[in-house]
């Protein structure tokens, strides 16, 4: 029998980390997004999960660089305002899957702990999972760049994504 899950998303986060001139790491976070997870009863692997993210929602704490972030530079939000990922494969640790930004799709391994189910004080039965991986955001056409005086590269190649998320059974 199919189950299906929702995202939580008062009780997830979707993270990313960069580099910034080598020497410290600036983290943003998409705060708009859904997801799905189709199982076959309880049991997760071989889930089918499906995510969703809305770019203008890409929030790193600093207006401009937010709004550099969604111009023509990185995201192109205006022209692709959304991040999707659908899984291929789910192993209960491995979560395999096409990942799209920009209109280019790439295969990206991501790493997953299962936190276990719960059933919350309303009755509501909940599972939990730790999401990490990282990509090469020039794959996603987001080129931009620039070198310091000192020749040292601005903004990283690697960016690392941390989903730490919760889902709702239906």
């Amino acid at each position: 029998m199919k189950q299906i899950w929702k995202i939580d998303p008062t009780h997830s986060e979707i993270v990313f980390k960069v580099k910034h001139m080598m020497i410290s790491t600036v983290s943003g976070n998409l705060t708009d997004y859904d997801a799905t997870v189709t199982t076959d009863g309880d049991d997760f692997k071989n889930a089918e999960i499906e995510f969703t993210a809305q770019v203008n929602s890409l929030t790193t704490g600093n207006e401009g660089r937010d709004n550099h972030l969604k111009s023509a530079d990185f995201f192109d939000a205006d022209n692709h305002p959304q991040i999707i990922f659908k899984s291929k494969s789910f192993d209960g640790n491995k979560l395999t899957g096409d990942l799209t930004i920009r209109d280019v799709t790439k295969e990206v391994v991501l790493d997953v702990d299962f936190n276990g189910v719960a059933v919350d004080p309303y009755g509501q039965t909940k599972a939990g999972f730790e999401v990490s991986g990282a990509i090469n955001r020039k794959e996603y056409h987001l080129n931009w760049n620039a070198v310091t005086e000192a020749g040292s590269i601005v903004v990283s190649d690697q960016v690392k994504i941390q989903a730490n998320v919760q889902f709702i059974k239906q």
